[in-house]
């Protein structure tokens, strides 16, 4: 399967030797309120956040009244919502309207707009508006809506969760079909918030993905609390992080308890740069703030005793002590110094240089 190892979103490059793109998963934190949807757009990019994130739907064609009340009662994270899944849902909509408003206001702060759209018709209702498609977990086995956004020729991002290798392998074909932009996202979908949560969120699932998809773009769409998983996938290849976001932890709705600050999100973003810039290239060398120490921590092979111009070395003669300056003889030589003779006299502790035999 052909794929490209780089993709495009607005200008902003993608790809292993890129910066990380972070994208601020806003969802259900409007709390209804599009002056709230836009100040969280402008939190978010004060945060350094890459991308603000919306999600399309409406609440009859994405989940069941019947089909949830049948359950009998509301699992998961689902069971601190106060109201039922349906209206949960239908309360955290978004208006077709706000699109064009949203989008706007994503560029005057500098960042782009996308989302994911839950149905066909909400797919046509955004395409005019946005750079690239987040696809969820939900909907890995809906291949008429993955298969139905490829075709845009935008970015599809696709989250992981809650599937099987197959259910991945079967949503990645069908994108690849039509599209060669894709990012492939590990995804833990429990939104509880709880720490055991860490024990699931399995991302060796990346070097998964690495050697079924060598080259494809890897990102995270995560739900823990904090940041450890985003550095540890950052490590592992991640190169598009995903984070819900609000603006207050404590506010009433079903993201707010488990999503990302201002404050943690700015840190989060401080502390990727850093794992990044700590990467490096992974050619194994002298870095350049090392070669001093190279001097300094190494030893070379010191006179043990004052010797005279001419004098034939044996192994008493020397000792490996620090400093090692440039051209000195390292330790792992000493047998090739035994039985020279040397050209210059040496004071006990004086360095034995190439030049001197």
């Amino acid at each position: 399967m052909k794929y490209n190892h780089e993709i495009f979103i607005n200008r902003r490059r993608i790809s292993f030797d890129a910066p990380v793109y972070f994208v601020a998963d806003i969802a259900a934190n409007h709390d209804n309120d599009i002056e709230r949807a836009k100040d969280l757009i402008w939190l978010a990019a004060e945060a350094g956040a890459n991308a603000a994130k919306f999600q399309h739907f409406a609440a009859q064609t994405i989940v069941s009244d019947y089909g949830f009340k049948a359950l009998g009662q509301q699992v998961s994270h689902q069971s601190k919502w106060k109201k039922s899944v349906y209206e949960t849902y239908k309360d955290a909509s978004i208006n077709v309207d706000w699109t064009q408003k949203l989008e706007q206001t994503c560029k005057e702060a500098k960042i782009d707009f996308f989302t994911t759209p839950y149905s066909i018709t909400l797919v046509d209702e955004v395409d005019c508006f946005v750079p690239a498609y987040k696809i969820g977990s939900g909907d890995i086995t809906f291949l008429e809506i993955i298969d139905y956004i490829s075709k845009k020729n935008k970015p599809v991002l696709l989250a992981t969760g809650a599937s099987t290798f197959t259910d991945v392998k079967r949503a990645v074909k069908a994108i690849l079909k039509n599209n060669k932009d894709i990012v492939l996202m590990q995804c833990n979908t429990n939104y509880t918030g709880s720490i055991e949560n860490f024990k699931h969120i399995n991302l060796n699932v990346l070097n998964t993905y690495k050697k079924e998809y060598p080259g494809m773009i890897l990102g995270l769409s995560d739900h823990t609390k904090g940041s450890s998983t985003v550095l540890a996938a950052i490590s592992l290849g991640a190169r598009v992080i995903e984070k819900h976001f609000t603006d207050d932890n404590d506010r009433d709705g079903p993201d707010h308890a488990f999503s990302m600050n201002p404050t943690s999100w700015k840190e989060m973003v401080i502390r990727s740069k850093e794992v990044e810039s700590a990467l490096g290239t992974g050619i194994k060398g002298v870095e350049e703030n090392e070669k001093e120490t190279v001097i300094v921590q190494r030893r070379c092979l010191r006179a043990t005793r004052d010797v005279p111009s001419g004098h034939i070395l044996s192994p008493d003669d020397l000792i490996a002590l620090r400093p090692a300056p440039e051209g000195s003889y390292a330790p792992y030589q000493k047998s090739e110094l035994i039985g020279r003779s040397i050209t210059v006299p040496k004071i006990k502790g004086d360095a034995v240089f190439e030049w001197e035999m």
